[in-house]
């Protein structure tokens, strides 16, 4: 019996036991031992290297990735880091930065013609990435299609502290895979002006499209500013959509505020014209709560036709071409109707057109725009919007900017509207 407990223990722990430190930097070089002292060149080689429970750490500086780049192509894709080893529940694989450093991806020396570019390509479960910059990443083809600084198909990973910016490219994009955090992200500036009809109407800041089985993927404390297309799109997901203390602010936007794509904060659904046999069995409510949308082009918040409705909590929208649209679409996905469906609590509205296609025996109060309170800025702790685009806190987390956070003491207080986790 206690032999048969000592097996169990070391090989339950045996993991941890080998655990070993891989360091990757940009003056690094992959024939070197990959320690502090003498670190590869790159993260393709660290993976070949890396094991269950092993850390890579990246140091700090540019990765100028060069024009030769590649770790994988298929059809009309080329990927050019390939994460397929996979780490366990007792011992993840990390790819981290290394203490407060900062490591930076610059892929604009990548212009291969006419294939859709991803930069880093994850096919691997059980991965924590944390930590590093990814600018650059280009598109070169003219048809219909994107490329992606972050495309996601393994389940159990966290992708943690990523920034995701000036590229023509998604910041991340996730087709399959359960049960995976993006967490305290963000991606902006990001425009494909060289496709289709310039406008970047391809880009989001973060994807989500899970296949049947993809559950429980979240994205929490994540900001998405300046992308061509929408902040967050999960159109003809198969799964449940989590977006939980998220910000959305000038999506659809050039950077000197030129319109370009479509510019929804948080399109959370919708199946475009996909016949009745091709829906979910089931379709998924997508859950939207505690989120911020600021001056998107089209809508804050946008159920962007779908069917059955979502479930909206403790939002808040200002600014937007309209705040909160709920547009519902007809279980046969036929036609549209007002949004019926959905649970809508909580959610405040402020300036600018408010609400539009919600029907009026909505199971949802109180929100600003039900109760028809007239709100003006003195009722608000802040509403500098420059704040909501500064540093993050140390540990990764939101600024505190008190942002539309309404004042204890006015109206809004005394409904519970103190409690919203966006403006915290």
């Amino acid at each position: 019996m206690h032999r048969i407990c000592l097996l169990w223990f070391f090989s339950a722990f045996l993991p941890c036991l080998q655990a070993k430190e891989i360091f990757v930097a940009p003056n690094g070089d992959d024939a070197a031992a990959g320690t502090l002292e003498k670190p590869l060149a790159g993260l393709q080689k660290a993976q070949e290297l890396a094991n269950p429970g092993d850390t890579v750490w990246l140091r700090g500086g540019v990765y100028k990735i060069p024009a030769t780049q590649l770790a994988r192509a298929e059809r009309i894709w080329i990927y050019l880091y390939y994460f397929n080893k996979s780490g366990t529940a007792e011992a993840p694989i990390r790819y981290w930065a290394y203490k407060d450093e900062h490591p930076v991806f610059d892929f604009s020396a990548i212009k291969t013609p006419d294939v859709r570019i991803n930069a880093f390509q994850v096919m691997g479960s059980w991965l924590h990435f944390r930590g590093f910059e990814v600018i650059g990443v280009q598109v070169n083809f003219m048809g219909h299609g994107q490329s992606c600084s972050v495309e996601n198909h393994g389940s159990h990973n966290i992708f943690e502290r990523l920034s995701l910016h000036d590229s023509q490219a998604i910041g991340i994009y996730a087709l399959s895979g359960a049960h995976n955090l993006f967490l305290n992200c963000d991606a902006y500036n990001n425009y494909d002006y060289t496709s289709e009809d310039h406008r970047g109407g391809n880009v989001d800041g973060f994807g989500c499209h899970p296949t049947r089985g993809s559950i429980d993927n979240v994205f929490r404390g994540c900001r998405a500013w300046f992308n061509s297309d929408d902040g967050y799109d999960c159109i003809s997901a198969q799964e449940v959509v989590v977006f939980e203390q998220c910000w959305a602010m000038y999506n659809g936007y050039g950077t000197k505020f030129e319109k370009l794509g479509d510019g929804n904060g948080f399109k959370a659904g919708g199946y475009g014209a996909t016949p009745v046999e091709r829906l979910p069995k089931v379709v998924p409510r997508h859950i939207v709560r505690g989120c911020l949308a600021v001056r998107n082009k089209a809508s804050g918040f946008y159920a962007n036709h779908h069917l059955g409705g979502g479930d909206w909590f403790y939002n808040s929208a200002t600014g937007n071409g309209t705040n909160f649209n709920f547009l519902e679409r007809t279980p046969d996905n036929a036609k549209d109707i007002e949004g019926a469906g959905h649970v809508i609590m909580y959610n405040l509205a402020f300036k600018g057109r408010l609400v539009t296609h919600l029907a009026d025996d909505i199971n949802g109060k109180p929100n600003s725009f039900s109760l028809g309170l007239k709100l003006t800025e003195d009722m608000f702790v802040n509403v500098d919007e420059a704040l909501l685009t500064g540093p993050r806190a140390p540990d990764g987390s939101l600024p505190k900017t008190g942002f539309l956070q309404p004042k204890a003491t006015d109206k809004l207080g005394e409904l519970g509207y103190t409690a919203f986790p966006a403006a915290k």
